[in-house]
């Protein structure tokens, strides 16, 4: 037997290395593992990656320089304007003209590449549009415009001929996307605040109900016991995405409402189960000290229990925010709200450099959170 049980390990041995070879290459089939592809798509992630890296967070302040002018149809209907000689400057080749005339119109020494809007602009403050034009390489346009008949001077007053130049400086300001992702991140911290506070309220009681060493005294307290249990493991097997969409349906697809709801849900869940088990985990002489002088099950709580748990229960509470934190972020993407939402929205639009300002975001938010809640915890222990 000795030297049959020699010879059967190697077999054996060499049949679950079989077993586990076969498993393994019916996965790689039914699964597709391709990883040659990441190969074949290396220009299209580099070229995603980069946007998403480059970020959305800073441009150029920009703003409007105007030239304005008196512009008399015909002439000597109204005074002429004087035009500028140097500097940047919109230059006419004519300063007055009569209906169905033709002129140049001339940008001197403005901001290359750059658009000018040409307006005649009415005594009453209605405009005309006269043409848009964008400067060369040197911050110059040259343009023909015509004089129309509408534009003739009345009672003396004459159109004003207007160029609105855009220009930018060279001060850096926040894109209005870092704008909307600091609005998007703020709905998401306090929609994780809100569940966090309802979950833990919730938790509470149903942590004292889910341990032993409290409830599981008699029929009653033991079928208490149990039935909490069931409540918090079912809860607990439903993923915060899965919650999400159910309560994305019901109360409007990208509400902050949704995700709160699910978070709640989850929250509740997870910190019961983890209230019994610090509940559990107390020390017995003072419950079993105040059971013997006659106290009912409040006054065990509350003199007992309570002094022994509160540490704990903080801070599971302030570690759960942080977490809900980092899920909410997640959960935005069917429809709960908050920051995840605006990263789903940006992504599905393609809009690669504003998903990557939301995802520079999270990580520091996360990391901040993180950090804080580890200081708080540390100091509550």
């Amino acid at each position: 037997m000795k030297s049959l049980g020699k010879y059967l390990k190697p077999v054996r041995f060499t049949l679950i290395i079989i077993a586990l070879i076969v498993v393994y290459a019916v996965s790689l089939k039914i699964t597709q593992f391709d990883p040659l592809k990441l190969v074949v798509s290396a220009p299209k992630a580099g070229k995603i990656l980069g946007e998403f890296f480059a970020a959305d967070i800073f441009t150029r302040s920009s703003g409007t320089t105007t030239y304005e002018y008196d512009f008399p149809v015909p002439c000597g209907a109204a005074a002429e304007a004087v035009q500028q000689t140097s500097g940047p400057r919109i230059e006419m080749d004519i300063a007055c003209g009569d209906p169905g005339q033709a002129f140049d119109v001339h940008g001197v020494e403005l901001e290359a590449n750059t658009v000018v809007d040409l307006l005649w602009v009415f005594p009453d403050g209605n405009s005309l549009n006269a043409g848009r034009f964008t400067t060369d390489s040197n911050g110059e346009f040259s343009k023909e415009i015509e004089i129309r008949p509408i534009l003739k001077t009345t009672d003396g007053v004459p159109v004003k001929l207007r160029a609105d130049v855009s220009t930018k400086s060279t001060h850096l300001v926040f894109t209005d996307t870092v704008n909307d992702v600091v609005d998007a991140m703020v709905v998401t911290i306090f929609m994780a605040l809100l569940a966090t506070t309802i979950g833990t309220i919730f938790a509470i009681p149903l942590g004292f109900m889910a341990a032993s060493n409290i409830t599981r005294h008699g029929p009653i307290g033991t079928g208490v016991y149990y039935i909490v249990r069931a409540l918090l493991n079912l809860i607990r097997s439903y993923e915060p995405l899965v919650l999400a969409t159910i309560f994305a349906l019901i109360v409007g697809y990208g509400t902050p409402l949704a995700g709160i709801l699910a978070l709640v849900f989850v929250t509740t869940a997870s910190l019961g189960k983890m209230f019994s088990e610090s509940v559990e985990g107390i020390d017995s002489g003072p419950i079993e000290a105040l059971r013997a002088t006659g106290a009912n099950w409040g006054q065990v709580i509350f003199y007992a229990v309570i002094p022994q748990i509160i540490p704990d229960f903080l801070s599971f509470a302030i570690y759960h925010w942080d977490i809900n934190v980092r899920i909410s972020t997640i959960i935005g993407f069917v429809g709960g709200g908050g920051i995840g939402y605006y990263l789903s929205q940006r992504i599905n639009s393609l809009e690669y450099a504003k998903a990557g300002t939301a995802l520079y975001a999270i990580i520091i938010v996360v990391w901040i959170l993180d950090f804080l809640s580890a200081r708080i915890r540390k100091e509550l222990v």
